[in-house]
């Protein structure tokens, strides 16, 4: 009867280290299937090199990690219901995961959020737009604490000016962000038809998820933008996103009598009133990995290969370029959108014809866009003197008398205009953000 049991046991091991065997060999298989997807698809192999950043699916901070830790094959992953073994990374040591099941718990230091930290800031600037955009830079830099990263796409006369620019900033301003200066790409066999595309390089936006292949999550702004508190919060709304949720953009209006999708496009759009492109939360990987239907093919197609049959099938009938494509696409897609409140991106349309951004109204403006000129005519006083505040605001000095106060002063004598009455707006935001400056620098000293 001994004899019997020693068998059985020594079946029970033989069979364990069986089991453990041949989930080793299926994880290395699905790694080394992994890999040469990759690298069919032009991707470095991230176990030779560290360049690279890993690609995440959940959105804004969770899943991102540090490229260093690329190089670590054995993830501190668990399997579990939803992450079962076969589905796992294909960085990951199916030993190693196999020992982590579910049953164990998982340490603090083992599901914390990795990353530099930084929040990536995507513009373009062709023609005059050198200053206007310069100033858009200044603002992000002023009210954000956590550190960012420039990508600034420009046409090839205006690099060595941003250069001189931004290197001139003071070294205190400095150590808050790095750049990286790129000029404007198209597809070679479209370009010229890309870049007269609505306003110059414009559409430069569209194919930003093409060129920063190693980008995971982007922001881009148009250059008429003004930060009027940090970058950091709105880059947090990544981690608002649901599962199917790759972009974030506002409504191009609130109030659908003074719509312009709703009374003019001939094209779809998306929703009520349609979308405004001038402030575009990204989560480019997911982005990359979509496939899209639309109304040109049964079949959906991935982002390179839906925009030139687009533009094709509509370009007689859109009038804002790239926002109407953007528009076109969600609406065959909403699922894959999520809409963040006007405070957001904040235009003259939320107040030339009186206040119809709610959300402005009860928390202030949190994103000034002074599109069509605002900045730089009298059409909208208002708008104009929050951009020559920080056109003009000096690095060092105290932002409360030397941008705050001065803006006040300015904005008083907007009032017989609608956005002038609603002028208190702009500032209640910014009197916080300018506030958590101050007290953080203290924090440092």
């Amino acid at each position: 009867m001994r004899c019997y049991h020693q068998a059985f046991l020594l079946c029970m091991v033989f069979s364990f280290f069986s089991l453990l065997y041949v989930f080793n060999q299926l994880a290395s298989t699905l790694e080394d299937g992994a890999d040469w997807n990759l690298n069919e698809q032009g991707v470095p192999d991230r176990r030779a090199h560290d360049t690279g950043h890993l690609l995440r699916k959940k959105p804004g901070l969770v899943g991102l990690r540090d490229r260093d830790e690329g190089l670590d094959r054995c993830k501190k992953l668990s399997v579990s219901y939803w992450n079962p073994y076969w589905r796992l990374p294909a960085d990951v040591c199916g030993v190693n995961c196999l020992l982590e099941s579910s049953i164990r718990k998982r340490s603090g230091s083992e599901v914390q959020e990795h990353g530099d930290g930084r929040s990536h800031l995507a513009v373009v600037a062709c023609g005059p737009r050198l200053e206007e955009t310069l100033a858009m830079l200044k603002s992000a830099v002023l009210f954000s604490i956590k550190p960012l990263h420039f990508y600034i796409f420009a046409e090839d006369h205006l690099h060595g000016h941003f250069r001189k620019a931004l290197d001139s900033w003071p070294s205190t301003v400095l150590s808050k962000f790095n750049y990286t200066i790129y000029p404007i790409t198209f597809p070679e066999e479209n370009a010229k038809e890309w870049k007269k595309l609505f306003k110059p390089c414009a559409s430069q936006r569209l194919f930003l998820p093409l060129i920063l292949k190693e980008v995971d999550s982007l922001l881009y702004v148009d250059t008429d933008i003004l930060f009027l508190q940090p970058v950091e919060d709105i880059w947090a709304l990544l981690s608002q996103f649901n599962s199917s949720h790759l972009a974030a953009m506002a409504a191009e209006h609130e109030e659908p009598r003074i719509g312009w999708y709703n009374r003019f496009a001939r094209h779809p759009y998306y929703g009520k009133t349609g979308i405004n492109s001038g402030v575009m939360l990204m989560n480019m990987t997911r982005l990359r990995e979509k496939s899209f239907k639309n109304d040109m093919t049964t079949v959906a197609l991935k982002w390179e290969e839906i925009l030139m049959p687009l533009l094709q099938k509509y370009k007689l009938n859109i009038t804002w370029g790239d926002q109407d494509l953007l528009n076109i696409i969600f609406h065959h897609n909403p699922e894959s959108l999520y809409v963040f409140p006007c405070q957001w991106n904040y235009r003259p349309d939320h107040c030339i014809y009186g206040s119809n951004c709610l959300k402005a109204d009860q928390e202030g403006v949190f994103i000034l866009h002074g599109n069509r000129g605002v900045y730089h005519d009298d059409k909208q006083p208002a708008f104009r003197a929050v951009y020559d505040a920080i056109h003009k605001y000096t690095f060092g000095e105290d932002m409360e008398t030397s941008l705050l106060q001065p803006l006040e002063a300015s904005l008083q004598s907007t009032t017989n205009t609608y956005c002038g009455r609603a002028s208190h707006l702009f500032t209640k935001k910014l009197k916080r953000s300018i506030m958590s400056v101050q007290q953080d620098v203290t924090r440092r000293r």
